[in-house]
């Protein structure tokens, strides 16, 4: 922030020079302006060509300007120089330092698209924190991204090379959030191509869009008007209901917070042995199976094995105690 200031100033000054200059030779060499403003540039550039003839008065203003100017010059262009050439080396090597953190990632998502719903993705899953990845081709969407502190690769998401380079075969999942349905379709052929146990979340502008994702492998598809018109609804039929989900399901809720928790241990005791509600107070909504089916409102009895999931609620840092205890 100095050096642009120093570099501004720079500038003022060589102006102010400039016209100083032109006026000097205009009164007292009886230069045309055109002439006056030839004969300060040529000055200031150290070039040395003059349109006719100098005066003593002209060739004192030519002292000043050399002496005052060549100064000023010098060290408003260094200062630019300076800048570009930081600005390229500082582009090149964070690129570079990215592409290595990039060739480090495992388990980590993949985001194709920084639009609106891919920033909003990206900050929900920065909140938890959930280690992500962006795949954006549009350089200013890749600026706002690098602006965003978000790691970022600049490529064509609908390409292999590029979905290899985010690292696919290293993922956990990926989420594609293109606007346009044919290349979110695209996307998840190419995946389930090359990873077909990977976990795919599509976008949807249309019903049928959202057909043809589920036909493509899609693992779950998420149509924005659809969600937006059924939470406008819901807030008119249910707004007591919808508060509470949007209290518990908002990352930065304190006081109550729904999560999804894996059981990462072999040989977990059964729900009412594994004294989650009396000692964490949490309240365990669901069991999903490792086999996909969800169980409500479980009994103590319930056995709990790897590869299982708790649906609870409760306070933040109380869920994240339980986490760490079933892992």
């Amino acid at each position: 922030m100095n050096r642009l200031r120093n570099t501004l100033i720079g500038l003022f000054a060589l102006l102010l020079l400039t016209i100083a200059g032109t006026i000097g030779y205009m009164k007292l060499e009886g230069f045309t302006f055109g002439e006056a403003v030839f004969m300060t540039v040529t000055v200031l550039s150290t070039v040395g060509l003059q349109p006719r003839p100098l005066g003593a008065s002209g060739q004192v203003v030519t002292v000043l300007l050399i002496v005052l100017g060549l100064g000023v010059v010098l060290y408003t262009v260094g200062l630019i120089t300076q800048q570009v050439i930081e600005g390229e080396f500082r582009a090149l090597f964070g690129r570079r330092r990215m592409e290595r953190d990039i060739d480090k990632m495992h388990g980590h998502v993949i985001v194709c698209g920084f639009g609106r719903m891919g920033r909003m993705v990206c900050r929900e899953l920065d909140a938890k924190p959930l280690p992500f990845l962006i795949a954006e081709r549009d350089p200013d969407a890749v600026q706002r991204a690098e602006d965003d502190r978000y790691p970022v690769l600049l490529g064509d998401a609908t390409e292999e090379d590029t979905l290899r380079k985010a690292g696919l075969m290293r993922a956990s999942a990926l989420i594609t959030a293109l606007p346009s349905d044919a290349e979110n379709v695209f996307i998840t052929l190419t995946v389930r191509a090359l990873r077909p146990e990977l976990v795919v979340v599509a976008r949807a502008e249309s019903e049928s869009g959202a057909e043809r994702l589920r036909q493509a492998g899609a693992t779950r598809v998420v149509s924005p008007y659809a969600i937006g018109g059924h939470r406008m609804a819901q807030a008119i039929l249910r707004p007591s209901v919808l508060d509470f989900v949007d209290l518990a399901t908002h990352h930065r809720s304190v006081e109550l917070q729904i999560e999804e928790i894996p059981i990462n241990r072999a040989g977990s005791p059964p729900l009412g042995e594994s004294e989650v509600r009396e000692h964490l107070d949490v309240m365990v909504i669901a069991v999903r199976k490792a086999g996909g089916e969800l169980r409500f409102n479980p009994s103590p009895d319930e056995p709990l094995a790897q590869g299982d999931r708790l649906l609870v609620v409760g306070e933040a840092q109380t869920l994240k105690t339980l986490e760490r205890r079933l892992q």
